[in-house]
């Protein structure tokens, strides 16, 4: 009998999910390699979240994905919720909790059942609502923050957990451009730590700060490679029907409209 082995950090194989009676994702298979950032692109309806979501294990699908070199399906919750953290769009949390105790929940699959958070849990907490800029409001509720402070909490829930790999689905979401700059140091200090993030994003010039980017098209896998490679560049351009254009603008690659 063959052993079904999964290389990087992810992997995804022959994946194929629906929405209703659409499909969403229909044969996809990519891996995603380990300490580096791979955003994913693509148009509306191109199934960048549904794949993500997939990944996470949160939705149904036909296919085997594998997670640290083991099969997803078949390692235990509670191992898979410590090395797999999961920020998704819109997440919805109690707005009674303070910030504190929701950036806490990232810690659950740290401790026991009903234990009291450890030494270690409230250290995590502390130094993730710290490198999201989120401690001045620690004790306030989440009901009493705007979108952008919301965002800021749920992103240090997500980093508390100290998982080996991210799953940020639109993390740019209701933050402002300072915020959104200090995401991106936050990302390249998590890869340079030798952690994997893979992200969502519809800001294809902050996609492009990557290390390696996926393009889907009517969910379908278009193209892998470097962000700094011309044929993802074309690939990029071709899947927004060449409504962009990618250009070196100060050392960085940008995608400006083309108007």
């Amino acid at each position: 009998m063959t052993v079904a082995t999964f290389s990087g950090a992810v992997c995804a194989r022959d994946i194929s999910a629906k929405a209703g009676k659409a499909i969403v994702l229909n044969d996809v298979s990519v891996t995603f390699p380990r300490a580096r950032w791979t955003s994913i692109v693509g148009p509306n309806g191109a199934g960048k979240s549904t794949l993500l979501k997939v990944l996470a294990g949160l939705i149904p699908f036909d296919g085997t994905t594998g997670l640290l070199g083991q099969s997803m399906q078949k390692m235990p919750v509670k191992l898979r919720a410590r090395q797999l953290s999961w920020l998704g769009q819109n997440q919805a949390s109690a707005d009674d909790l303070t910030a504190y105790d929701v950036a806490m929940l990232g810690r659950l699959p740290h401790q026991l059942w009903l234990a009291a958070a450890s030494h270690v849990d409230h250290a995590a907490v502390e130094a993730a609502l710290h490198q999201t800029h989120a401690w001045q409001w620690r004790d306030r509720t989440l009901g009493q923050l705007s979108g952008g402070e919301r965002q800021r909490v749920l992103l240090a829930r997500a980093l508390a957990v100290q998982a080996e790999v991210l799953l940020m689905d639109e993390p740019l979401a209701n933050l402002d451009p300072p915020h959104q700059t200090d995401w991106l140091v936050t990302v390249k200090a998590l890869v340079a730590s030798g952690k994997t993030v893979i992200s969502v994003l519809h800001e294809v010039s902050f996609a492009l700060q990557a290390d390696e980017v996926v393009v889907l098209a009517s969910g379908r896998l278009m193209h892998q490679g470097l962000c700094s490679d011309a044929a993802s560049h074309r690939a990029i351009e071709k899947v927004f029907d060449q409504r962009l254009g990618i250009h070196q603008l100060a050392g960085q690659w940008v995608a400006l409209p083309k108007i």
